[in-house]
């Protein structure tokens, strides 16, 4: 399969790598390590694109765009989720500095307040001595406190009434002294109080200016806070649809690989079968020559039995180099060797039989070996597969086959030689993109390919 683009890729190698987590988080701290971890995740994306790719092969296209949509979206979660746990920090760095600007602003104003009702006293005192004053200069205007004390001698009726007079004059007198002294003082002090207040009215000014810029602060970013909670219930609603998708079809799946083992084995059985018929084929055409070598020798009249043709030496291993590269491409790129792998949406374990070589579409592919076309037609999964027959080199049955051709360029029982184009690469049978499946057979059983193919 080779429709995936880079992006899919990466969230393929993602459901091998990533653990994302699913939940809004509760508070904030740890985002970092999040973050890190995120970060990691994404370094290791992308190492492994082509296993990735193989790994899908044989995978319904339905199954893995769903697949591929919901490990996209899987990707995505850690970055929102570590872009929310950071909107919401600045959210509460924002409303812990605006409880402080709040608290300043709450302090101002009562410390205004008090200053106001202060100076509404002090004016008032103000009032009441001024009124005081003003009774004892008017008193003294008319002369009743302003008079000598020889005057207050001459006029009183008595000592006594002398003596009464001179003290009252001087209380008052004091009073008057006192009064002024302290109308002085309420002044002053009312003159400091209300350059205080003018300062504190400006400051409250520049708190309210300040605590409604935070205000507008803390608000946007309570709406990025809440812009990227939507996001993420969007993603995480969107992946448990995926996912639903993608468990829908377990089954199906599930029947499909059931399938499609049957057809290797069915195809193993079919080659063992063939192996087993050229063996005997083989071998009556051996009994017919010992046969025919006996009768001439009777006939010639001789006295001596013929000495029977040597057994045929023990089948040996098929050494490196019998086949070539079957696709004409310089170099031939081997996108998915052969070996049992894990399916990344389902976790089942299967074996790929062969190795799988970049093809796009159209490609010729050539014959690995000089040998017979056992057959060209439809063979399941396998889609248009080619079928060669290459004898028994070193005494073992060889074949190989060509699967996924989008159409045939040999026929059933043709001889063909090395290098000789077979058919044209395709995506037919379980595959969604153009590439060559090869299988080698020994034995009519498989092994991998590239233990043949050039070193």
């Amino acid at each position: 399969m080779r429709i995936l683009t880079r992006a899919a890729h990466l969230a393929a190698a993602a459901v091998l790598i990533l653990t994302l987590p699913v939940a809004v988080p509760a508070a904030a701290a740890g985002y970092e390590d999040r973050a890190t971890r995120a970060r990691e995740q994404q370094r290791a994306l992308g190492l492994s694109l082509e296993e990735i790719d193989e790994l899908l092969e044989d995978t319904d296209a339905e199954l893995v765009a769903a697949y591929n949509d919901r490990e996209i979206i899987a990707a995505q979660l850690a970055p929102v989720e570590v872009e929310l746990a950071e909107a919401e920090e600045v959210v509460a760095a924002i409303q812990g500095e605006l409880a402080v600007l709040e608290q300043r602003l709450l302090s101002s104003e009562e410390e205004a307040v008090g200053l106001a009702r202060r100076i509404e006293d002090d004016s008032a005192r103000a009032v009441t001595l001024r009124a005081g004053v003003g009774e004892v200069a008017r008193e003294a205007y008319k002369g009743t406190l302003s008079a000598p004390a020889l005057s207050i001698l001459l006029e009183a009726r008595s000592a006594e009434d002398a003596v009464t007079d001179s003290a009252l004059a001087g209380s008052a007198l004091r009073v008057q002294t006192y009064a002024l002294r302290e109308l002085a003082q309420v002044r002053g002090a009312n003159r400091n109080r209300q350059a205080r207040l003018t300062a504190v009215e400006t400051k409250i000014v520049e708190l309210k200016t300040a605590a409604d810029a935070k205000l507008a602060e803390a608000d946007s970013a309570r709406q990025t806070v809440q812009a990227r909670k939507d996001e993420l219930e969007t993603l995480l609603r969107d992946h448990e649809v995926r996912t639903a998708a993608i468990e829908a079809q377990r089954g199906t799946q599930l029947a499909a690989k059931a399938t499609y083992e049957a057809q290797q084995a069915a195809l193993a059985t079919e080659l063992r079968a063939i192996v087993a018929a050229q063996r005997e084929e083989a071998q009556r055409k051996e009994e017919e020559k010992e046969r025919r070598q006996a009768a001439e020798g009777g006939s010639q009249g001789g006295a001596d039995t013929p000495a029977r043709s040597a057994p045929p030496a023990p089948a040996g291993p098929i050494r490196p180099g019998i086949l070539d590269f079957p696709s004409p491409m310089s170099r031939p790129v081997i996108t998915s060797p052969y070996g049992y792998r894990i399916h990344p949406i389902f976790g089942y374990r299967k074996l790929h039989a062969g190795t799988d070589f970049r093809a796009y579409c159209g490609t010729p592919i050539i014959a690995a070996a000089a040998g017979t076309v056992q057959w060209a037609k439809a063979v399941g999964g396998f889609g248009n597969q080619v079928m060669l027959n290459h004898g028994t080199p070193n005494g073992s049955s060889l074949m190989t086959s060509y699967n996924h051709l989008t159409s045939f360029a040999v026929r059933t029982g043709e001889k063909v030689r090395q290098g000789q184009v077979v058919g044209y690469s395709g995506t037919t049978g379980t595959s969604t993109a153009c590439h060559l499946h090869f299988e080698a057979y020994v034995e009519g059983d498989t092994v991998d390919p590239e233990t043949l193919l050039p070193r």
